[in-house]
């Protein structure tokens, strides 16, 4: 255990059990939430996922936010093949569409985009994503031959608050909530930033020149597993 408590700031909420988990290591961590994300409403979209539904679609899901927006649209469950990032978003594929319509994932748009292309059988996708999506997944796609039809199912709004605490270290999701701390708070030098991607970690490095430590992996444990070890490797050597 850490002699010292650590003090994190994590800007999505995350279960209980790991806020135990840390708390057990040493490492107490704050949740307040940057952005908050909303399902698109509209009776044209509805209709254009419905009609979607019912033709076998290969279909790629980035995010969580995607996959239970496009669910509340959907009348009964579609047979599409589904390519989907790791962590909560492919277990929420698994979910709702079964393990037979997975057919592949990845931890990060780099990786998945190689699963699509190396099947050698895709020549379409649709992309269900946010208003706010990165460029790399349909870039890709469609450099390699793949036409990318996309449908924004979410929106995602900058939520800032302002904190006073000073915390040994802080957890970025996505480009999004970096901007939207950023825009309200200024950090010390040596706190540590934690952040899922290579777009967040370079987001983030563009506001402070802090050390920044990066996930390839899109799991919230795995977060905070990688901020703990983190620390307990400092208080270690």
């Amino acid at each position: 255990m850490l002699q010292d408590k650590i003090h994190i700031l994590c800007t999505r909420s995350i279960d209980q059990k790991l806020l135990n988990h840390a708390a057990l290591m040493g490492v107490d961590i704050d949740t307040l939430s940057y952005i908050e994300t909303m399902p698109i409403v509209s009776e044209e979209l509805k209709q254009k996922i419905q009609s979607l539904a019912i033709e076998n679609n290969t279909v790629v899901f980035t995010s969580m936010n995607a996959v239970t927006a496009v669910i509340g649209h959907l009348r009964s469950i579609p047979q599409w093949n589904v390519f989907s990032m790791g962590g909560v978003t492919k277990e929420l594929v698994l979910q709702y569409f079964g393990e037979k319509a997975l057919s592949g994932s990845a931890k990060n748009a780099t990786a998945l985009c190689e699963r699509i292309i190396e099947t050698g059988k895709v020549n379409k996708v649709i992309f269900f994503c946010g208003d706010q999506r990165l460029d790399e997944l349909p870039e890709t796609l469609e450099a390699n031959g793949i036409e990318v039809e996309e449908y924004a199912v979410y929106t995602t709004e900058q939520t800032p608050h302002e904190t006073q605490k000073n915390y040994d270290g802080i957890l970025f999701f996505s480009p999004s909530a970096v901007h939207s701390f950023f825009s309200v708070n200024t950090v010390a030098t040596d706190v540590v930033f934690f952040a899922i991607g290579k777009t967040t970690a370079a987001t983030i490095k563009t506001y402070v020149n802090n050390t920044v430590v990066t996930s390839e992996w899109p799991g919230k444990e795995q977060m905070v597993e990688l901020a703990i070890n983190y620390f307990t490797s400092i208080k270690q050597s």
